[in-house]
């Protein structure tokens, strides 16, 4: 059966700056834009820690996520998407959106989270195409090479039959929700007190 999607292959921006603009998207196989009800529960959970934030989207796509962070005034986002095709378009819609305060990096996530960053991350998406075993992967690639600062939020959408997902004890949770054929939750990461003192 075929899945609803906008039929003129839309994102929409929500709120903040760029409220209601309309951004074209490619129509790939794996690409499944966040909902815009599950995006307005999720950005109302974040709604205090956005603004001055820096944000990492592990699986842009669409780019609803980065493009609705950054709208709500993130300070810089950092894209990974792993096809050319929908790379280039998000690329594309910042330039529309005169937005000089993001990357896109073209490549695989797993292989991108192998390095640790010149600067960790306040809010951290992980969205990516179901049933591949990639959110937990993701999860143990960040929390390996110290991508999260310091009480980082990370929000996580898989599938909804996931209802037992691995995380570091590091990771508390705060929030969870289904909807449909997905479930998504919201972590707070909480640096051990050893890594603090020494």
């Amino acid at each position: 059966m075929a899945r609803n999607r906008p039929a003129s292959g839309q994102v929409r921006i929500i709120a903040g700056q760029w409220r209601s603009r309309r951004l074209p998207i490619h129509d790939l196989e794996g690409l499944r834009p966040t909902t815009d009800r599950v995006r307005e529960t999720l950005f109302n959970w974040l709604a205090g820690d956005l603004a001055g934030a820096r944000v990492l989207d592990c699986f842009g796509g669409s780019g609803a996520l980065a493009l609705e962070a950054l709208s709500r005034y993130a300070s810089y986002a950092n894209i990974f998407e792993l096809q050319t095709s929908a790379a280039k378009q998000l690329k594309q819609n910042l330039l529309t959106l005169k937005c000089e305060h993001a990357d896109v990096v073209q490549g695989d996530t797993l292989a991108l989270l192998q390095q640790p960053p010149a600067q960790g991350f306040d809010i951290v998406f992980i969205d990516p195409p179901f049933r591949k075993g990639l959110a937990t992967e993701t999860i143990a690639a960040l929390d390996k090479q110290h991508w999260l600062n310091d009480c980082a939020q990370i929000y996580v959408e898989t599938e909804s039959e996931l209802s037992l997902l691995p995380v570091p004890e590091t990771w508390v949770q705060l929030k969870e929700k289904k909807a449909g054929q997905v479930i998504y939750r919201l972590y707070q990461y909480q640096a051990p007190t050893n890594d603090v003192i020494n």
